[in-house]
């Protein structure tokens, strides 16, 4: 699959997601067969770069392959001023949030906000395309409710404007992440534009992917939620599909093995402090997959120090919950 003039390592991405899609995460992701992890999305005023939060979204210091970075706003300039500040440090590619629907990024007319001013999607498009000679890229959902779906409109927009892939999330903003995703408006997209076209939402194994595929006629498939707490799930999807190498599912000490590294990643980057909070999420959601009891959970969760979660760790991934018969 091509974006630019990048061709990818394969047809599985992983979503950009905030306080989930960091550095630690992407390399676990690229590890496990991602061919493209976007970083998490950045405010595209710069005056707020300064952030602690900001800061760790902007270091691409060992990042994992091509440096695919979401932004997010709505003022024309200011997305290209952030856009060409972004490649200046080493972006790769400059993808747009055009579909979060968060209430917080929505009130800023961002986000999926944006689906209800297309003239101002336009502008937007228009001034960081022109603005940067890396590939653009934008991700979005149908509409911003069922009586106002833009994706087709959308999609003929973007490509006009020089952007080179479009990510759908079958749902309108409306929906945000209630019901179930749809990949058939993605196909009618396919049938207006030859960009290359990624299908998002509800992709969370080999069969849903298959099913997004083949619903939709897209070039890739991009895996979010369900690939929190088992990152090979990507790896998976890419051998059932494109018949990539059959994965190796890390079991028993070699799941306590990639957890505890992927744990040591997270310390090392955010600090003893920051790094324990971010953590927590991930290793509740490995803990999920483990069956882990509802006592060694809370041990874990709640320890103070890196060292007691990685010595109680070994026995949460690997004692699962006895269920009473």
């Amino acid at each position: 699959m091509r974006i630019g003039d990048f061709k990818l390592t394969g047809q599985v991405l992983l979503a950009p997601m905030a306080g989930v899609s960091d550095r630690p995460c992407r390399q676990i992701s690229v590890r496990y067969g991602a061919a493209l992890a976007t970083t998490e999305m950045l405010i595209s005023d710069r005056r707020h770069w300064r952030s602690t939060k900001s800061q760790t979204r902007l270091n691409f210091d060992h990042n994992p392959g091509l440096v695919s970075v979401q932004i997010a706003g709505n003022d024309p300039a200011q997305m290209a001023d952030a856009a060409r500040a972004l490649v200046e440090r080493g972006a790769d590619m400059i993808d747009i949030n055009m579909g979060c629907p968060a209430k917080k990024v929505c009130g800023a007319a961002a986000g999926s906000a944006l689906l209800r001013d297309l003239p101002r999607v336009r502008s937007i498009l228009d001034a960081v395309i022109a603005a940067v000679a890396v590939p653009v890229t934008v991700k979005t959902r149908t509409g911003w409710d069922d009586d106002h779906r833009t994706a087709i409109e959308f999609a003929q927009m973007a490509e006009a404007a020089g952007a080179q892939a479009m990510t759908l999330h079958g749902r309108t903003r409306a929906q945000h992440f209630n019901g179930l995703a749809e990949h058939d408006t993605l196909k009618r997209v396919r049938d207006v534009t030859q960009m290359t076209l990624i299908a998002n939402g509800d992709i969370t194994d080999p069969t849903t992917a298959r099913d997004a595929m083949q619903a939709s006629g897209a070039d890739g498939v991009m895996v979010g939620r369900g690939a929190q707490g088992r990152p090979w799930v990507l790896a998976q999807i890419a051998h059932n599909l494109f018949d990539t190498p059959s994965p190796t599912i890390p079991q028993g000490a070699d799941l306590v093995d990639m957890v505890l590294q992927h744990y040591s990643d997270m310390i090392s980057f955010y600090g003893r402090d920051f790094g324990q909070r971010v953590a927590r999420k991930h290793l509740g959601w490995y803990m999920d997959q483990a069956g882990t009891g509802t006592e060694l959970r809370r041990a874990v969760l709640t320890a103070k120090a890196p060292s007691d979660v990685l010595r109680l760790l070994p026995r949460a991934l690997t004692e699962p919950e006895k269920v009473a018969a």
